[in-house]
């Protein structure tokens, strides 16, 4: 198994696993995950052994989000977090990288299978959704609560996975869904109980595998070249644009402010209580 900072990479015959590695930090995206996310992805898609990527997290959860332990907590401005007046241009640059470096899951040639557990919230949420195939425990949860405050998912899929009403319904309140809720509305294509999970992610992995590498390319190419008609690259702008600009508005800032003050996990807590942000 081949190390990096923050994943793990492993090829398994016809099958390379990607390993989400800081579970001290529930998996939390820092500045090295995302470039070394899409250095595995690349790897895998370069392999002619490869035909399937199995994606999962250690410890605890799939992801929980961007590190705001470093990114919101740590006093004074850092490259998500720019002191007033901020350039939106070095944003943009910044946060389109990171779009790229997730949706190299999705422009992959070989098919990626997501397997979630525990948590795949806010960043961690992006991350799936750009997976083909997304398996997630029954009681494991997903959404992206910065939309109430301080984002807004720079992959924009989820309009693209469940219509724009579900849509809506999920970012216009940044609420947690569970894994069963999530397979019903078709967010995720399966939700298994936890006990089951490694087995359904292995099964369905195993039958993808046993399906020849260019067959699996042109079904994946032709499924998205639809996204990309219907506007995919250019929705994805907008949503990043628009996240750097929420984490720049009065409210963004107030919430910077308040999780250097009382930290992160306070912060968080209150914004997403449900009271009136001001």
């Amino acid at each position: 198994m081949t190390q990096s900072p923050s994943v793990l990479y492993r090829r398994d015959g016809r099958i390379a696993r990607l390993t989400l590695n800081r579970p001290e930090r529930l998996n939390a995206i820092d500045d090295a995950m995302p470039g070394a996310l899409r250095a595995a992805v690349e790897r895998a898609d370069r392999d002619p052994r490869v035909h399937v990527i199995v994606l999962a997290g250690a410890g605890r959860a799939f992801c929980s989000g961007y590190d705001l332990k470093l990114y919101a907590e740590r006093p004074g401005p850092n490259p998500g977090s720019q002191a007033m007046p901020w350039d939106p241009t070095l944003d943009y640059r910044l946060m389109s990288d990171v779009t790229d470096c997730f949706m190299s899951l999705w422009k992959s040639f070989t098919p990626v299978i997501c397997k979630v557990h525990g948590h795949a919230v806010a960043g961690g949420s992006d991350v799936a959704l750009c997976a083909d195939l997304v398996v997630m425990a029954e009681e494991a949860r997903i959404g992206y609560p910065p939309a109430r405050v301080w984002g807004c998912p720079t992959t924009a899929m989820w309009v693209y996975r469940v219509g724009a009403e579900r849509a809506k319904r999920l970012l216009l309140t940044g609420d947690l869904i569970s894994g069963r809720e999530a397979a019903a509305i078709g967010l995720v294509s399966q939700a298994v109980p936890a006990a089951e999970l490694d087995a359904a992610v292995e099964k369905l992995a195993a039958r993808v595998a046993s399906i020849p590498k260019n067959q699996l390319m042109m079904q994946k190419m032709v499924i998205n070249q639809a996204y990309d008609n219907m506007g995919l690259a250019t929705t994805q702008r907008l949503a990043t644009l628009f996240d750097g600009i929420a984490r720049h508005t009065p409210e963004g800032l107030a919430f910077k402010k308040r999780a250097e003050e009382v930290g992160f996990k306070q912060a968080v807590a209150e914004r997403d209580a449900g009271e009136p942000i001001d």
